[in-house]
């Protein structure tokens, strides 16, 4: 449970909380819980937050945040390491990306590349999250006015435990062409996310949470993950009148494209997580406006919800830089600069609502990413 030293803040780009125009709804929004003293330090007036672009299209959307903060005076200033997974040799790269994220505790980043090869390394975005113990990834996959897309009233909350199951890295050769891969399930970690899950539909007014599983097939693991969700939901939150169900994954995968509306608040182990935020943001518009957090008790990491790295559009200047800055608002409201993440989510939404400048993911776009960005600024100002 969360003590009662912690202190709730909103941390959601989706949750506007200035007036806005009748047409556009406020969205449901995201608070999460964080301590005091868990924020990083201000200094001159400005707190300092680690800036990892990633690969791909990273630089050219983390470059529209930066563009923004600058223009609109935001009280941050960004300690930028340039870590890639495509460049040999760049251990010590993120090593130093590590030190600034443990002394600043608060960091935005894009998607770093993992290669499929053996040679190759295993995933820094993981590595990150797992050394910091950065344990619950947050994605809020919700219908965008402006943004038609096949379904609508879209308004679920995907809830990723992110530091062990199939992402735990736990794999050898136990023979030549036999490789034996580990799947960790623990009854600590499982607790621990779905308290996050019941926290964060207590504190967002949401109804029903759902366990994701596979333990029809994996009794042992994924059973763990559902008793556990199970037992939480009946010991700690029956009072709170909060459902709890619990659907099979590959039956979750066919729901979600049939009738996503049944959704709430979702909860499950990482690879599963992986797969549900990817069907969720095809859901509302793609990658490219599904902003996301990921949580720990001492550190919080804010990246695109979706996690691509975009290697097709690289250097074109096309990418919707959408999902980064709401990223980053979401970022601003867990710092407390509550006014500034409400100026620029709301431009977000009002360029997406108005239609006139749209990239090329949304439908009929020709605009770039520093078109984008100059709508959001002349929104905001």
């Amino acid at each position: 449970m969360f003590t009662p030293a912690l202190r709730s803040t909103a941390s959601s780009a989706l949750r506007n909380g200035v007036a806005r125009s009748a047409a556009v709804p406020v969205a449901r929004g995201m608070a999460t819980t964080v301590e005091e003293r868990r924020l990083p330090s201000k200094f001159g007036g400005k707190y300092t937050v680690t800036l990892i672009p990633g690969d791909g299209i990273g630089k050219e959307i983390t470059n529209s945040v930066k563009d923004i903060f600058t223009e609109l005076k935001v009280p941050v200033q960004f300690e930028q390491h340039d870590v890639s997974g495509e460049t040999p040799g760049g251990d010590e790269l993120f090593q130093q990306a590590m030190e600034s994220l443990k002394r600043n505790k608060v960091g935005l980043k894009g998607i770093l590349f993992t290669p499929a090869d053996a040679s190759g390394h295993n995933s820094w975005n993981v590595a990150m999250r797992q050394t910091l113990d950065i344990y619950a990834s947050v994605v809020v996959c919700k219908t965008l006015p402006g943004f038609p897309t096949r379904h609508d009233n879209v308004d679920f909350a995907i809830i990723r435990e992110n530091t062990e199951g199939e992402y735990s890295g736990l794999e050898h050769q136990s023979f030549p062409g036999v490789v034996e891969s580990l799947k960790i399930s623990t009854r600590a970690k499982a607790e621990r996310i779905a308290r996050f899950a019941f926290d964060f539909a207590m504190k967002n007014g949401r109804k029903k949470v759902t366990c994701v599983h596979k333990a029809n097939i994996m009794k042992l693991g994924d059973g763990l993950f559902l008793n556990t969700c199970k037992r939480i939901a009946e010991t700690e939150y029956g009072h709170t009148g909060i459902e709890f169900d619990s659907m099979i994954v590959d039956n979750t995968s066919m729901q979600l494209v049939s009738r996503p509306q049944q959704f709430d608040v979702m909860v499950m182990p990482n690879l599963y997580g992986n797969i549900v935020s990817n069907i969720g943001a095809a859901l509302v518009g793609g990658p490219g406006v599904v902003p996301g957090c990921n949580f720990g008790r001492e550190y919080a990491l804010f990246e695109p919800g979706c996690r691509h790295v975009g290697k097709d559009i690289m250097g074109t200047n096309k990418a919707n830089p959408s999902a980064m800055v709401l990223s980053a608002t979401m970022m601003l409201r867990h710092l407390g600069l509550e006014t500034q993440a409400n100026t620029i989510a709301s431009a977000v939404y009002d360029v997406i609502q108005e239609g006139k400048v749209r990239t090329a993911d949304m439908r009929g776009g020709t605009a770039s990413t520093s078109d984008f960005t100059k709508a959001i600024l002349a929104k905001a100002t």
